[in-house]
């Protein structure tokens, strides 16, 4: 008989695939929403960023809702936020439409989001939980992937409506399946004395790595948005090809990149050598980049960025369970999704500022830039995490 674990984080792939995917929506839709809109690379990366700027505001309060009023209840709610986003997106007729539906999708994947590690946190921390992130982390490039595959076909056969309603057509498929499978586990023995301050947050030494470890996350995904959104663009500006062609291309990325996040995942799991995992493959993340801005083949460069970019996820978001206890996790992660948030809502309209004053070249260069601040942070995360383990000891 499957054990329910896998059964759980075969729903929870599932589910947050569909969450990639509504992402992609709008990079996948650029030329036809600045014809329809009336907008520039600006307001399309700012579009891009708002998915994710919700979270600057609404992880931490999130995490303490969580706590609150259950897992599987806010999972529901924040699915069907992003379905009713989407469908908005899919009517807009002026870009204040399109960010409100951008904002009400970017809300509810936020809170989707945080309750979805924190399900995956509770059901593998205490064996293969390395692995496990890496799993469910490999969705986010797949259904990225499937986007950059298949949207620019549909959008230029179907329109871009289309493309939205079929996003949120997903996420309501995902929220069925949610409400059939997911089970919470049985508690932790840790869960019944919250280690909590204040407003149930845990304690500052605690805190401490994991902002750091949040804004980790948060540049690695930051440099990884620039590369989906405007590589494809800078692509098209050099001539030679079509968006859905430069999609598609830059889409065997994170094809690559979903079953390196998976495989990376259970090599760091064994290898035990998170620091050198991150250092190395952000490394030669950002020196793939910069390839592609020098000219190199985009294929061989994009299949070099997909390999790269596979083992750090798993072994950066399970750095919070490293000074989280099972009771810390929901607020744990809430303050995580914070720090991540703010980084990568920032990064897509920052970079699509670029491309406007610089060009395709120098915003895939900033992109680059981005896969290099995870390293001195890193160094931070160690500290911090030794302080919060020895304050922890001397408290026992």
């Amino acid at each position: 008989m499957i054990d329910r674990r896998w059964v759980i984080l075969g729903v929870l792939f599932v589910a947050r695939t569909a969450m990639g995917f509504q992402y992609q929506t709008i990079g996948s839709s650029t030329p036809y929403l600045m014809d329809a809109l009336g907008i520039g690379f600006t307001e399309i990366g700012t579009l891009i960023g708002l998915y994710h700027i919700a979270g600057v505001f609404l992880s931490l309060p999130g995490g303490l809702i969580i706590q609150r009023f259950g897992d599987k209840r806010i999972c529901a709610c924040g699915l069907t936020m992003m379905a009713a986003g989407g469908m908005l997106i899919a009517v807009a007729d002026r870009y204040g439409v399109a960010i409100a539906g951008r904002l009400v999708s970017g809300i509810g994947g936020i809170l989707f989001n945080i309750v979805i590690t924190k399900m995956t946190a509770d059901w593998f921390a205490r064996r293969e939980i390395v692995l496990a992130m890496a799993v469910i982390l490999s969705t986010w490039p797949f259904g990225i992937a499937l986007g950059l595959f298949t949207q620019p076909l549909i959008a230029a056969l179907f329109g871009w409506r289309i493309v939205m309603l079929l996003s949120a057509s997903m996420c309501v498929a995902s929220l069925v399946l949610v409400s059939l499978f997911y089970r919470v586990p049985a508690a932790e023995p840790s869960v019944a004395a919250p280690a909590a301050r204040g407003l149930g947050l845990p304690a500052g030494r605690v805190l401490a790595p994991v902002i750091v470890a949040g804004l980790i996350w948060g540049s690695f995904n930051a440099g990884l948005v620039g590369y989906f959104s405007f590589v494809p663009l800078l692509l098209v500006e050099r001539g030679g090809t079509t968006l859905a062609a430069a999609g598609a291309m830059t889409s065997l990325a994170l094809w690559v990149g979903m079953l390196s996040i998976s495989a990376g995942g259970f090599v760091a799991q064994r290898l035990r050598r998170p620091g050198a995992t991150i250092v190395l493959f952000s490394g030669a993340a950002a020196a793939s980049l910069a390839a592609i801005v020098a000219g190199a083949p985009p294929l061989v460069a994009c299949l070099a960025f997909g390999l790269a970019i596979g083992p750090p996820p798993g072994v950066i978001t399970s750095l919070p369970t490293r000074v989280l206890s099972a009771a810390d996790r929901a607020a744990g992660f809430g303050v995580f999704y914070t720090c991540h948030s703010l980084l990568q809502a920032s990064g897509p309209a920052i970079v699509g500022w670029v491309h406007d004053h610089a060009g395709g070249g120098a915003a895939v260069g900033y992109a680059a830039a981005m896969f290099l601040v995870p390293l001195p942070l890193l160094v931070v995360f160690e500290v911090a995490a030794r302080r919060a383990r020895q304050g922890d000891a001397v408290a026992r």
